[in-house]
């Protein structure tokens, strides 16, 4: 079976569980049940404002139920352990069905809902809300609220800490859904703080003064070098001659360090990018030059060709005579 599958049969299971409590132990008070399937069997803690008539005469109510969720919920050894409410004013689900008891005795719907949130906050709670719906006092169906102190409606602190009960009150023009929630009083909200009066501040104040007279210099002073080892023996404190060494050291870091800077800024130059910056440089080039100019190199090189072929002829000449 997929774990999906078996997380909504639980849930399921459950759910039924429950209600088959509250048909079975209404007169008891039912204020609710923990289900926990453990090797020795299923473990069910239920709470209830009678604890004495959910055991019953020797026992014999509580063996009726327990033979009841082996046959209809096929349970493996169910173990029932019935705990007494403390206070049944702020148990959830004690306060909806006596609400939902109320109104079918025929109680005004706002005289039922302001005297039960009432008796919740006089038992200690941090807030409460009654949320009545359906035909309240006609055809039409609406929805009453009454609020008192301080509730959470969602949240990962609505599903831990609020404690959220349901009932139904059948009446002749239909049913009424009745949903209480309650804070417990001690509850820990995650929004909640508190003021120490008797805290002393002065310790926590950081002078202005203090801090404008100090620079960064200042707050260098009296830190040793980490490249200068401790001089004397026995970690005594480095001499005038080490700290002078160190210096002179960084000092030749820092000019080798601008000069390598320097060469590579150096050969990192590099020519203009840009097709007009090129153009540009040309047509520079261009008016320095004249068209006179190239025409009077040329003639000169003319020249200097015919001087060249003369010598030579010469030369030939005269080695022809010389043969002869």
């Amino acid at each position: 079976m997929a774990d999906e599958l078996e997380f909504i049969e639980e849930g399921l299971q459950r759910s039924q569980i429950d209600e088959f409590f509250k048909e079975e132990l209404a007169r008891a008070g039912y204020g609710g049940m923990d289900v926990a399937h453990t090797p020795m069997g299923t473990q069910i803690v239920l709470m209830a404002e009678k604890p004495g008539m959910v055991i019953g005469k020797g026992g014999k109510n509580i063996r009726k139920i327990t033979t009841q969720l082996e046959e209809r919920f096929d349970l493996d050894d169910p173990q029932i352990d019935v705990q007494e409410v403390d206070e049944p004013d702020l148990n959830a689900q004690i306060v909806a069905d006596r609400l939902a008891n109320a109104l079918e005795r025929g109680w005004y719907f706002r005289k039922a809902g302001h005297t039960t949130i009432d008796r919740i906050m006089d038992a200690g709670a941090l807030g409460a809300e009654i949320v009545l719906s359906g035909k309240v006092t006609g055809n039409r169906g609406r929805v009453e609220k009454f609020n008192r102190g301080y509730i959470k409606h969602n949240g990962e602190p609505a599903e831990s800490i609020v404690d959220h009960g349901q009932g139904v009150a059948v009446m002749k023009l239909g049913t009424i859904g009745v949903d209480v929630k309650i804070i417990p009083p001690g509850a820990e909200l995650p929004d909640d703080f508190e003021i120490d009066e008797d805290a002393d501040i002065e310790d926590l104040i950081v002078d202005e003064e203090d801090l404008e007279g100090e620079g960064v210099e200042e707050l260098l002073e009296g830190e040793e070098p980490e490249d200068v080892e401790a001089g004397g023996p026995e970690g005594e404190a480095p001499g005038e001659d080490a700290l002078t060494e160190a210096d002179d050291d960084a000092a030749e870091e820092e000019i080798l360090e601008e000069a390598v800077e320097s060469e590579e800024g150096a050969s990192t130059t590099s020519p203009p990018d840009s097709e007009e910056a090129v153009e540009e440089a040309l047509d520079e080039l261009e008016e320095e030059v004249e068209p006179d100019d190239f025409d009077e190199v040329e003639a000169d090189v003319e020249e200097e060709a015919d001087a060249l072929l003369e010598e030579m002829d010469e030369e030939e000449s005269e080695e022809e005579e010389g043969e002869e």
